[in-house]
């Protein structure tokens, strides 16, 4: 078992940023695939961004492309959203998960393991 917890999120403004961090403990390995994905309001979640744990090859969705960049700490078993240029279409709860396989996977059905997720809200 894998344990995620999320911070970092918050009420900011447009054209604003913020760093989500996610910590993961429990029976941790290098090895995970890690990502994050977002729930707006009203909608299915989503995905923005992941990371395997192979060559460390990056993946983001096309809204977030060029704004958000994701990172990982192995040693301290801890992955980043730094998101830039906030927009208020990226207002949502983030969720970090983790995917045993290690793919990076952009499908959400394809991680066992996720967070309770952190609260980003966009104003205008």
């Amino acid at each position: 078992q894998v344990q995620l917890v999320e911070s970092g999120g918050g009420l900011v403004q447009a054209g604003d940023s913020l760093r989500l961090s996610c910590e993961a403990s429990g029976r941790t390995s290098s090895n995970y695939g890690m990502g994050w994905f977002r729930q707006p309001p009203g909608t299915e979640r989503e995905f923005v961004a992941a990371i395997n744990w192979g060559r460390g090859t990056v993946y983001y969705a096309d809204s977030v492309k060029g704004r958000f960049t994701i990172s990982r700490d192995s040693p301290k078993n801890m992955v980043y959203l730094q998101m830039n240029s906030l927009k208020p279409e990226d207002t949502a709860v983030y969720y970090c998960a983790a995917d045993a396989f290690g793919r990076g996977s952009t499908f959400k059905s394809d991680y066992a393991y996720w967070g309770q997720g952190t609260q980003v809200t966009v104003s205008s």
